[in-house]
């Protein structure tokens, strides 16, 4: 008699504080006999902090481990192809769980298509495997929120940008946008800066690291020290406000 296999279960975990969890995700979480996440070797996972309280001692606690954690690699190494191979063999780890009749819940922080790492997995798994997708808070709504400003007024359009975008890129884009979110600093802080001021719009723009995290800083775009912005800041420029 074969055995049915397990669910492929995507979990949206919020942007860092652990009461952003939804229910829903919550209860597919405390289900799943496996529970695998991301993290980098040596660091616990941000992912893994929110929802550790809520695990029980018979749930199977897999840990994938990052063979990198920055594009910028000295050749002949290849960052798309060792993060692709990567993701290519913990598909295969995850497999043997599913073929086995385990569901695996694969967590995220934030939201899993929004910039998530688990869509890598649903990219490789899905046609496979029965596949369920749970939507969480994202890091950009986490931050508009704790930085008190709405992101559009009502027709306007949002753009979200990746800050690892071309500097010319980068400005066109923006001096386009009528609201944006910039997303993946880190490095690229200062250039970002750069563009705002060029485009006259630093005076908008609101800086906050570690959105709803216990170690949550919102700085001061002039202050913010382009050598020490993390992973985890964002960059938002509210639309302009309308008096309804």
């Amino acid at each position: 008699m074969s055995v049915q296999a397990g669910r492929l279960l995507g979990l949206g975990v919020g942007p860092g504080d652990p009461e952003l969890i939804t229910l829903k995700a919550l209860r597919l979480l405390q289900q799943a006999p496996v529970v695998a996440y991301f993290a980098a070797k040596g660091k616990k996972s941000n992912a893994f902090g929110i929802i550790e309280d809520h695990l029980a001692a018979h749930q199977l606690q897999l840990p994938l481990i990052y063979p990198v954690t920055t594009e910028a690699l000295a050749p002949p190494l290849d960052y798309e192809t060792i993060i692709a191979d990567f993701y290519d063999e913990v598909a295969l780890t995850l497999a043997v769980h599913l073929d086995s009749g385990r569901d695996v819940a694969m967590i995220c922080e934030g939201d899993p298509f929004f910039y998530g790492s688990y869509m890598y997995l649903h990219d490789r798994l899905a046609t496979r495997y029965q596949a369920e997708v749970v939507p969480g808070v994202c890091s950009m709504l986490g931050g508009a929120a704790v930085l008190g400003v709405p992101l559009v007024y009502r027709n306007q359009s949002l753009c979200v940008l990746s800050g690892v975008l071309p500097e010319e890129e980068l400005k066109r884009r923006l001096a386009d946008a009528e609201a944006a979110v910039v997303m993946k600093l880190g490095r690229n802080f200062d250039k970002v800066r750069r563009v705002l001021h060029d485009l006259g719009l630093a005076e908008r723009a609101l800086y906050v690291e570690r959105a709803t995290m216990a170690n949550q800083r919102i700085v001061p775009l002039a202050e913010v020290d382009p050598m020490a912005s993390p992973y985890f800041s964002l960059l938002v420029v509210p639309g302009e406000k309308w008096q309804g």
